[in-house]
């Protein structure tokens, strides 16, 4: 394999379900770059099932990162990467075929800092889309600050530019994406440099939450959705998110 130019790194917990599919997808999408310059790490944390097996499997290196802290995680994928441009993706969403390709196009034209991609259920129902608008709405003064629009669902950016900005901030229990996409976007603003959002490709995020919970359970727990968003509620996150299974 050459030096990689791309790295993609994925936090896994307990993921033997989804992570397979996402590695295929990267796999897919690294056909439209150089297959030989794209390099996977699947960064497992407390796994019991059969996420590193699936993993090495497709060709991923595995890391071990067993804090409950995603902000961690993610850091722990990207500082052991050795691609120049590192994407991050969630172990149950799929990168579009395209994905990698227009990530290099925006990055190469001299005008991106990095950014976002826009994400789309595996199913919709209407308790979903009002959820989705709920959380939409109460993100928005976030996603909005100090003017204009950050997208999350997957990100893109040189690694030395998230050197630059610190990686993603684990002193945060949730919404540490949403950090470090507002801090990328003024670092980038320095450097007269845009955030950006692929425009043509996307994310298919699994709409396994809802399953678990019901499709209405963030307009019902409104509350806990709210103490999520505050980034520092251990009880809430780890209600959420690190407890779950």
């Amino acid at each position: 394999m050459n030096k990689p130019r791309f790295t993609v790194v994925i936090p896994a917990h307990n993921e033997e379900k989804y992570i397979g599919k996402c590695l295929r997808a990267v796999i897919s999408a690294s056909e439209y770059v150089r297959p030989d310059t794209v390099e996977m790490i699947v960064v497992a944390n407390r796994c019991t099932d059969k996420t590193v097996s699936i993993a090495k499997h497709y060709g991923a290196r595995v890391l071990i990162n067993d804090e409950k802290c995603i902000a961690a995680i993610r850091n722990t994928g990207v500082r052991s990467s050795n691609g120049e441009i590192v994407v991050t993706v969630d172990a149950d969403s799929l990168m579009t075929k395209h994905s990698l390709a227009e990530i290099r196009e925006k990055l190469e034209s001299g005008k991106y800092i990095g950014g976002g991609t826009v994400p789309m259920f595996d199913r919709m129902s209407v308790g979903i889309a009002v959820s989705s608008l709920y959380v939409a709405i109460n993100l928005l003064p976030v996603m909005t600050k100090n003017g204009g629009f950050v997208s999350g669902a997957m990100f893109w950016f040189y690694k030395r530019d998230f050197e630059a900005v610190n990686g993603f901030d684990a002193a945060l229990i949730s919404l540490e994406d949403m950090d470090f996409a507002l801090r990328l976007k003024k670092y980038g603003k320095r450097k007269g440099k845009k955030y950006g959002t692929l425009k043509h490709s996307y994310v298919l995020t699994s709409s396994r939450k809802f399953d678990e919970f019901g499709d209405w359970y963030l307009i019902k727990e409104r509350k806990l959705t709210k103490r999520i968003f505050t980034g520092k509620d251990r009880q809430a996150a780890d209600s959420f998110y690190y407890d779950v299974r």
